[in-house]
């Protein structure tokens, strides 16, 4: 009996410490590690002055490991090649194959309708055939698909005026996209500005700040609160320090990650009775995070992903 009650007692305790820690980061994005980065979605971010300790990795996203993004798989003028690429060697890839269904298809084994092919030697020619083109393709597609990024950066504060745009020296040689003073304040009007149309619950609002993913993150947890009767209610935020952990562009699209500490006001509120369940409404709460940034053609930054610190 005793120990039953201590095991009781202990899983009522770990029940109790795992909801705390669930609702501790009510925030937009609070104890969550999720969205795209496009070909680094799983691999972690540069450490920075701002965010010192490696970032949590990737937890959910739409992006599948290994899988680039689709303003750079297909290229940029839309069109998607077959699963052998196109070319020479495509063609007589797709070819070979075809042969092959076409043989069994018809009951005369994989290459049955080709001559010389009858005996125990003709099928290991054939399977020998099927390997050397399988390796030429794979081998041909794995080439054609290395990703050409832009070095990272070093850290840049937010904060550090004129000389923040760009990436320095030796990593504007290798790389084309260049992070300017406009492209801070964006990051840090993005963070304000998602954070209050999260405590708002305004979708249509987030829609304009951050890619359908992350919106679609966005509304489950919305949707939890609303369940729950409580909403989360933030005012407040503020930039403290942020700084650069890396910036590419992968075909037309560009991404930035940077790492930001912040303030605000964040609270758990009953919507039925607007009582205080959790949060302090006189101090604000601190917070560091990873937020990963996007922009496609030229346009708007969006934020794409979000890491904790």
């Amino acid at each position: 009996m005793i120990r039953r009650r201590s095991l009781l007692a202990f899983v009522m305790l770990a029940v109790a410490l795992a909801f705390t820690a669930g609702e501790a980061d009510a925030r937009a994005g609070g104890g969550f590690s999720g969205g795209s980065r496009g070909m680094r979605t799983f691999s972690p971010p540069p450490m920075t002055r701002t965010a010192p300790n490696a970032a949590s990795p990737i937890q959910r996203s739409m992006t599948q490991p290994g899988q680039r993004s689709s303003s750079t798989l297909f290229g940029q003028s839309g069109s998607r090649p077959g699963f052998f690429g196109g070319g020479l060697l495509g063609g007589l890839a797709a070819g070979f194959l075809g042969a092959g269904l076409f043989g069994l298809l018809f009951g005369h084994g994989l290459f049955g309708g080709m001559t010389g092919f009858g005996s125990v030697l003709g099928l290991l020619l054939q399977l020998a055939l099927i390997f050397f083109v399988a390796r030429l393709v794979i081998g041909w597609w794995q080439r054609r698909n290395v990703p050409a990024f832009a070095g990272g950066a070093p850290a840049h504060n937010f904060d550090s005026g004129p000389g923040a745009a760009g990436f320095g020296a030796s990593a504007a040689a290798a790389a084309p996209l260049t992070i300017g003073k406009s492209d801070y304040d964006a990051f840090e009007r993005l963070l304000g500005e998602v954070q209050r149309a999260y405590g708002a619950e305004d979708l249509v609002k987030l829609r304009e700040l951050a890619t359908p993913e992350m919106v679609s993150y966005f509304a489950e947890e919305l949707a939890k609160n609303a369940s729950r009767g409580v909403v989360n209610e933030i005012s407040q935020p503020k930039l403290l320090q942020g700084d650069l952990a890396e910036a590419w562009r992968e075909g037309e699209t560009d991404y930035a990650t940077v790492a930001m500490r912040f303030s605000l006001i964040d609270l758990m509120v009953e919507r039925a009775t607007g009582r205080i369940v959790e949060g302090d409404a006189s101090h604000p709460a601190e917070a560091t995070e990873v937020w990963t940034f996007r922009r496609d053609h030229g346009g708007d930054w969006l934020l794409s992903a979000i890491q904790q610190a």
